[in-house]
């Protein structure tokens, strides 16, 4: 009997582990309904993938003398709430390259780690070949999983700075600290190794972490900004995973830029 009970338990966990393999796709990437809106001072713009995918993202040229913010939302966003989410530094004449993933906003393809890379890399083809904007007048910013997505890219081209929003070590790192009775670390196909990836980046980097953060926890971010000695991490106490939204944050990216002259 106490043997047949524990088979029962053993394929209902095969089945838990099987569901959860066979549906990663669904629990990484959130798409929200598609929005027609175009955010006041943005413009619909288009580019092409590598794999032939047409993108459909926004941006807002910057003022004379100031970089453009080329900006990757979290896994449940779109390039509208990028844009929300730096009006601040719109307002201050910062440009804003919102970008969007295949999957998001209406656009074809369907969301992978590998997938959003090749995204990135459009978005800044679109910017240094469209808008002729030189690498130094780019400042490469993620958000949540959107950190890993910069995070790549500032290890293929030049930019001004790297600034991560709420980042994590690796996405292994944060699915194991949420599913701790699973062996996702065997089962993630995702992996965004932010920490492998930091040492190889030459630009700047600033970190900036909700100490309330319920979904990616802090300790995560501090382990990161380790791998490089030089990394600024700054942690704000009362503020959870929407820490971008928070005028404050703005004004600290601001303040990192100003000194990178």
């Amino acid at each position: 009997m106490i043997g047949y009970v524990i088979l029962i338990l053993l394929l209902i966990y095969g089945g838990l582990i099987a569901l959860v393999y066979l549906n990663q796709h669904r629990f990484i990437y959130a798409p929200p309904v598609a929005s027609n809106d175009v955010p006041s001072g943005f413009r619909n713009v288009s580019y092409e993938t590598r794999d032939r995918l047409e993108l459909t993202a926004g941006y807002l040229p910057a003022q004379d003398g100031l970089p453009t913010i080329l900006f990757f939302h979290g896994n449940g966003a779109n390039w509208q709430s990028s844009a929300l989410v730096t009006a601040r530094l719109a307002r201050a004449g910062y440009g804003i390259m919102a970008a969007e993933y295949r999957g998001y906003s209406g656009n074809a393809g369907t969301p992978s780690e590998a997938g959003l890379y090749e995204d990135a890399r459009a978005a800044w083809r679109f910017l240094r070949e469209k808008q002729r904007l030189a690498e130094s007048e780019i400042v490469l910013v993620g958000n949540s999983i959107g950190s890993g997505v910069a995070t790549q890219l500032a290890t293929e081209v030049r930019a001004r700075a790297l600034v991560l929003i709420s980042p994590f070590d690796s996405m292994e790192e944060t699915a194991a600290r949420k599913l701790r009775w699973l062996p996702v670390r065997l089962l993630l196909r995702d992996r965004y190794r932010n920490d492998q990836k930091l040492p190889e980046i030459g630009e700047p980097i600033l970190i900036v972490h909700g100490e309330a953060d319920s979904l990616i926890a802090l300790e995560q971010a501090q382990a990161l900004a380790k791998v490089r000695d030089d990394t600024v991490i700054e942690t704000y106490p009362e503020w959870g995973h929407d820490l971008v939204v928070h005028e404050p944050v703005q004004d600290r990216i601001m303040l990192f830029l100003q000194q990178q002259h």
